[in-house]
């Protein structure tokens, strides 16, 4: 038995000994570069390729198979000239025995140079949908007879191949993409791609670095990855364990800033299971710091991706400004402390965050925002926010804004100067001149027209132009540049305000027709709230219909049409007495003497109304009446809001004390009854009653009523023969 034990181990040697010597024998004896025509033609008629060959082959047999190649390009057979792919060196090396268990075998595979075009003509075909295709028949070859078919024969199916490679290189490689029919060019330059051992089912290190780059927009991006690939084909499972990638980024969109990226976590793709996942998800661009998690089902269907994704407080605005897309300039920390929890929902065209709740600044936002469709920015938002400055949000003044500002405003102080300078006995104000509004673009029109968006925004205290609208709602919608807001609504100072309107952005100038209604507010708030010192407090109810033309504050007004009408209730006249001065002018008239004490300096009224139509920019009010104590005002004229400017005929219809317990001297005789004295009022809005003098081209009619002879006998001298101090009292009248 040692015997025949012996003699099979020499009769093995002697074989592997004979084996070796072959091996010595072909690769010395037999050189593949004499055979590169035949090589050629095998991968014609086998892979349909066309292979040049420029360097040299270098070859060994046993026990590794080895094969280096040295400046080979492969093309397709429809385009032999023009190569796909070319590389300056490969090799490889396999085990011979193994691979007829078919098990694959290497040592170090190690690539060159590689560099990959892919190319879509203007007809939209791409040089790779050739590969592997036959040559184009020739036209002169005659029909082949027609072959029965027959069934085909059932194949086994054939068993997977072991993969056993000692590692993989890869130096310098570059795949390069162009689109001939948008102009477009993505490339990736050079590549260094290395692995360990790869081995099925057990952790490959992978390490991978390399340049990308496109030209619509010009982008560079340098980007690092690494981690733990495994991988189970018999069970379509594949595993990228922590991961990692980094790198930077620079280009026309970030306006020549550069940005850092990373991201880390575990990546799982069951094909069996028809699942992906991404757990462990950490990623960060500049200061924004996130986690999450991700997971995809049906991927082989429509995938559905869910996950989670919390985003750390960070300062949004410097965020923005650091990836080249500043911000305009608002209200100083607007942005600083942004915060954001929610869940993700979506497909491959649609994403929604669910359950969100979001910091912004001191606003805290829950509800739910998505995009339905990518393509067409399908924008929808369902959002309830406890309180929201908006104010704290809008662009700054532009400082051409501010000089116009300045102007109108010192224009304003010369006027009311000029009025209080001589107890209204000036000449009337000039009417200002000077534009109240900015020129500055309110609308990115471009951005507008292409906006999908349905909007339901709920607040419980908004803050918008300085008003404080409590329980405040909003729903607004938007497509094909036609933009409609269905509702703002809300409680402002214990009354309630409501608006609806459509914006149409899509021509060069939009056109914008807004609806009001206000119900019960205190007017002298709302002036307030505008930086204004009100010359008038009550409720005031008013209903608009306006529409107007422009991007800009300015255009807005000057095209600024419609209608409102206004009623405010129960109100006064702040610093204008006017039922007291109007008391001391008739106990004038009576030569007697005011025996109450005097009613304090404004003046309570029951109402002031009117209707006001407006036609680019100035409002005629032919109706004005205010319902006061002891007379009755009437007034018709314009309101220009070019200039925020007035000019009105007021009068005054004298009725005396109608209190329960009357001032004697304060009592209208027969000779006055019903007298209307005249005023004219001209000048700046904010003037208010100090912009009003005594109208006296309308004097000789009174005169006529209150003396009851002479037509042509003028007030002043009528006046004076019955006390000279009335002239004086009834100028002083709106002197406040």
């Amino acid at each position: 038995m040692k015997a025949f034990g012996k003699i099979l181990g020499l009769v093995l040697l002697g074989l592997l000994l004979i084996i070796v010597a072959l091996g010595f024998a072909l690769t010395h004896l037999f050189d593949p570069n004499d055979y590169k025509d035949e090589i050629r033609q095998i991968a014609r008629d086998k892979a349909h390729i066309e292979l040049t060959l420029n360097g040299d082959i270098g070859w060994s047999l046993f026990p590794w198979l080895g094969l280096e190649l040295h400046e080979a390009s492969v093309a397709t057979l429809s385009n032999p000239t023009q190569p796909f792919a070319d590389l300056q060196m490969l090799g490889l090396s396999v085990r011979v025995l193994p691979l007829l268990r078919r098990e694959v075998q290497m040592s170090d595979v190690r690539v060159e140079g590689l560099n990959l075009r892919l190319n879509r003509d203007k007809q939209g075909h791409g040089n790779w949908e050739d590969i592997g295709k036959a040559a184009p028949a020739a036209s002169t070859e005659a029909p082949t007879a027609a072959v029965p078919a027959t069934a085909p024969t059932p194949e086994k199916p054939a068993q997977p191949v072991r993969l056993d490679i000692d590692s993989l290189t890869v130096n310098n490689a570059r795949i390069e993409y162009n689109d001939e029919q948008t102009g477009r060019q993505y490339s990736a330059e050079s590549i260094q791609l290395s692995t360990g051992a790869v081995h099925e089912g057990t952790s490959i290190p992978v390490k991978l670095t390399a340049f990308f780059g496109s030209n619509q927009p010009v982008m560079r991006v340098k980007s690092e990855l690494s981690g733990a690939l495994r991988f189970d084909r018999a069970l379509k499972r594949y595993q990228f364990e922590d991961m990692k990638v980094a790198g930077e980024a620079t280009g026309e969109p970030l306006q020549g800033k550069t940005i850092t990226f990373a991201t880390q976590g575990q990546l799982l793709v069951d094909m069996s299971a028809n699942i992906a996942e991404w757990t462990n998800l950490k990623f960060s661009v500049n200061q924004l710091r996130a986690l999450g998690e991700l997971k995809v089902n049906d991927l082989d269907k429509t995938p559905q991706i869910s996950g989670a994704l919390s985003v750390a407080q960070f300062d949004l605005a410097k965020f923005l400004d650091s990836v080249g897309q500043p911000l305009p300039a608002m209200a100083e920390g607007s942005l600083s402390k942004v915060e954001l929890v929610s869940r993700l929902k979506g497909t491959p065209t649609s994403m929604a965050l669910e359950d969100l709740n979001l910091k912004l600044d001191a606003s805290t936002f829950t509800g739910r925002v998505a995009v339905d469709d990518f393509t067409k920015q399908s924008l929808r938002v369902q959002l309830k926010a406890d309180t929201f400055n908006a104010d704290n949000y809008l662009p700054a003044k532009s400082e051409a804004a501010n000089s116009a500002a300045v102007a109108r405003q010192a224009e304003v102080q010369s006027s009311e100067a000029g009025a209080m300078a001589a107890g209204g006995t000036t000449p009337l104000p000039d009417a200002p001149t000077k534009g109240a509004w900015s020129t500055d673009k309110l609308l990115p029109l471009t951005r507008l027209r292409t906006l999908d968006v349905d909007a339901d925004l709920s607040f419980g205290q908004l803050t918008l132009s300085k008003l404080p609208i409590q329980n405040a709602a909003l729903k607004a919608s938007g497509q094909g540049g036609q933009l409609k807001l269905d509702t703002l609504s809300g409680g402002l100072y214990n009354g309630t305000f409501q608006a609806n309107g459509n914006l149409d952005v899509r021509e060069d100038v939009p056109v914008l027709a807004l609806q009001t209604h206000i119900k019960q507010v205190p007017v002298e708030r709302i002036l307030q709230s505008q930086g204004q010192n009100p010359p008038v407090k009550g409720q005031i109810t008013l209903d608009s219909n306006l529409s107007g033309r422009g991007n800009s504050q300015k255009a807005l007004i000057d095209s600024l049409n419609g209608t409102a009408s206004f009623v405010i209730n129960n109100g006064v006249l702040l610093n204008a007495n006017l039922e007291q001065q109007l008391c001391t002018g008739i106990a004038l008239l009576n030569r007697k003497t005011l025996t109450s004490e005097p009613r304090g300096k404004d003046t309570p009224f029951q109402e002031l109304k009117g209707n006001l139509t407006f036609r680019n920019g100035v409002a005629s009010n032919p109706d004005l009446k205010v319902r006061i104590p002891g007379m009755t005002v009437n007034g018709n004229g314009d309101v220009d809001l070019r200039v925020l400017g007035m000019d009105y005929r007021v009068g005054i219809i004298v009725e005396g004390d109608k209190r329960d317990m009357p001032d004697p001297a304060c009592q209208v005789g027969s000779n006055f009854q019903g007298i209307e004295v005249p005023l004219r009022c001209r000048g700046p809005l904010e003037l208010g009653a100090k912009a009003c003098r005594l109208d006296k081209d309308g004097l000789g009619q009174v005169a006529v009523k209150a003396a009851g002879n002479k037509l042509s006998e003028k007030l002043e001298e009528k006046l004076d023969k019955v006390n000279p101090k009335l002239k004086d009292a009834l100028k002083g009248l709106f002197n406040r």
